[in-house]
């Protein structure tokens, strides 16, 4: 494992043992489009439930369960019919991933909800049903065949007690983000050279079938995800964490 990531799986293991057991502990990282946030958000999730699962049972904060959950903004991506129905519909397909394309007001809702004391008589997002337990919070996915947020498919149970959120607007200084990361107990960014991010975009954009070649890949990267990446730097609030992105094969999600 990486030794900054290491420190970090350190760092949030030490405060959540320090936790009271009626609440959660929330983690938002923030960076802008290929900058490797989801990469990272994924290894620390799966990094404190290894840690959390070689646990001796008798201690106090052993559950048979995963103690962490990871819940990234794409869920919160407006859909394209919402899209759609915008004065200027053309402009917002083609920003989307913009700041104004997301559904910020639900997603501090769901932030709101999760730092209710666990137990406590507070309503949740979503309904927990089904399979379930009594508690439980949903929260959107995004389906990548869809193109589309797909509601409810993130299941946040009362046993999570750490929760990992990662979005290019987590530590924007603008409303509703903002206040959504007032309620975070820690706040990262992950700092990357815009070259950096430009490359592994068109990289990504052709393998996701966003673009049909490397061409308009780039062109997409430069017209709309560095731009929201100038935006993001430019309006970050002050974080915890400004975490160096590693572009040599140490981030890696197993």
């Amino acid at each position: 494992m990486d030794d900054q990531v290491k420190r970090l799986v350190d760092k949030v293991w030490d405060k959540f043992l320090q936790t009271p057991p009626e609440r959660r502990f929330l983690i938002g990282i923030g960076g802008i489009p290929g900058s490797g946030k989801t990469t990272l958000s994924q290894i620390v999730t799966t990094e404190i439930n290894r840690r959390h699962s070689a646990l001796d049972p008798s201690h106090p904060s052993h559950t048979p369960t995963p103690i962490a959950a990871f819940v990234p903004m794409d869920g919160y991506h407006l859909t394209r019919a919402q899209l759609s129905a915008m004065p200027d519909p053309a402009t917002a397909h083609a920003r989307r991933g913009a700041e104004f394309t997301f559904d910020g007001p639900s997603f501090l809702k769901l932030v709101q909800a999760l730092r209710e004391p666990l137990g406590g008589s507070g309503a949740g997002v979503g309904a927990g049903a089904g399979v379930y337990p009594p508690g439980t919070i949903l929260a959107p996915s995004f389906d990548h065949a869809l193109k589309d947020p797909k509601a409810d498919d993130i299941p946040i149970l009362p046993s999570h007690r750490i929760v990992v959120f990662e979005g290019n607007y987590v530590a924007l200084d603008k409303e509703p983000w903002a206040s959504a990361a007032r309620l975070m107990d820690e706040v990262w960014f992950v700092d990357v050279d815009f070259a950096v991010a430009r490359r592994r975009l068109t990289v990504r954009h052709v393998k996701a079938g966003i673009a049909k070649d490397e061409a308009e890949a780039d062109r997409r990267a430069v017209e709309n995800d560095l731009p929201n990446g100038e935006e993001i730097v430019g309006k970050r609030l002050p974080v915890d964490e400004v975490i160096v992105s590693r572009d040599d094969g140490a981030w890696v999600h197993e």
